[in-house]
């Protein structure tokens, strides 16, 4: 159980961490902040005994969307809600694990994060199941604030079973000089992912950039995607995605909608097949008014021969030149990141070589 969740990016002994939060099917197992000026409360809690939590709850991300969100309001399991205070700069991650463990267990859970005004705050969340687990849903309602000059980076990592089904759904709202880092990691197999956060950059020099890193095993089928609407002058967004497919489907979405001149975004998709599979990469622009600068750039292949003929007549075997590649491909620089996260993106990574290969 102790190795899924460090898979997960979670460190059990909470070293260089702010906070914990760790739940196992319905039930929360530890939430403890460990930083003055930041809160970590159980979702449920947070809504008997704190006021200010309802005028959070359930604003960006509708009730009725689909059966899943419907499904997170009726029967909900917990979640957090992450908030660093205004002014705190919490520096260290806060982690967070929600853990399937009862075989075909329907997991709901909802969280809210909030970034007040003029402070800092990074957020690594891992989803992982225990090893005997085949069947289960996880519904993940999250719902993002970044307030005035405020900083939030969140970062994903799924570490699901084969026949998991994951339904995340996710909004964000970025007010004046705010920044929202989103990464999202899945390189395990799961059955079937599917997910569209959208955020929205409402106040002058508000910035989002979204970060995918997707691997599609035999049997999987993901559908990951992301929006960003630039609804205020000088605001900047960026959708940057990497997959790779091993013989499994993957959709890869992006969306950029600038109404305002002004604004700035930039869409990135690359994809690799490996060993058959299929991508479909869906890249979207739209631009709503004069003197937007919005581009995009999408590309599916193979590895090239020559690339791996090179390394081998450098001393690789074949195997190692490809994992070379493959290592190369899924290493994308995400700035503005602690180094503390970086690690655990590069390992994430790493992890996901070995499996690739």
């Amino acid at each position: 159980e102790k190795e899924r969740i460090i898979l997960a990016g979670v460190d059990a002994d909470e070293k260089g961490r702010s906070g914990t939060y760790i739940q196992k099917d319905t039930t929360v197992v530890h939430a403890r902040s460990k930083h003055e000026g930041l809160e970590i409360i159980p979702i449920k809690k947070a809504l008997e005994e704190c006021d200010w939590v309802k005028d959070y709850y359930w604003k960006l991300v509708s009730v009725d969307t689909d059966k899943y969100t419907a499904r997170a309001q009726l029967a909900l399991h917990d979640g957090y809600v992450i908030r660093a205070l205004p002014g705190s700069k919490v520096i260290y991650p806060v982690q967070a694990c929600l853990y399937l463990e009862k075989e075909g267990l329907n997991q709901n859970v909802h969280n809210i994060i909030i970034a007040e005004e003029g402070s800092e705050l990074h957020v690594i969340t891992g989803c992982a199941t225990a090893t005997h687990l085949k069947k289960g849903l996880h519904v993940g309602i999250s719902e993002f604030y970044i307030k005035k000059e405020a900083k939030l980076s969140f970062t994903m990592i799924h570490h699901w079973a084969e026949e998991v089904m994951v339904r995340p759904r996710s909004a964000g709202w970025v007010e004046k000089g705010g920044i929202f880092l989103n990464n999202y990691i899945c390189m395990r197999p799961v059955k079937s992912l599917q997910m569209y956060p959208t955020t929205y950059l409402t106040g002058k020099g508000a910035m989002a950039r979204f970060y995918n890193l997707l691997v599609g095993s035999p049997v999987s089928e993901l559908d990951v995607g992301g929006r960003i609407v630039l609804k205020e002058a000088d605001t900047r967004a960026e959708i940057v995605s990497r997959a790779i497919t091993n013989g499994g489907r993957i959709i890869a979405r992006g969306d950029l909608i600038g109404e305002v001149k002004g604004v700035k975004a930039h869409l990135e998709c690359r994809g690799l097949i490996l060993r058959g599979g299929t991508i479909h990469a869906i890249p979207e622009l739209q631009g709503k008014a004069d003197g937007v600068e919005m581009s995009h750039e999408a590309a599916i292949g193979k590895i090239a021969q020559d690339e791996i003929l090179y390394l081998m007549s450098r001393g690789l075997a074949e195997d190692e030149a490809t994992s070379t590649i493959v290592r190369g491909f899924l290493s994308v620089d995400i700035p503005g990141l602690p180094p503390q996260l970086k690690a655990e993106i590069d390992r994430a990574v790493e992890q996901s070589e070995k499996d690739v290969m």
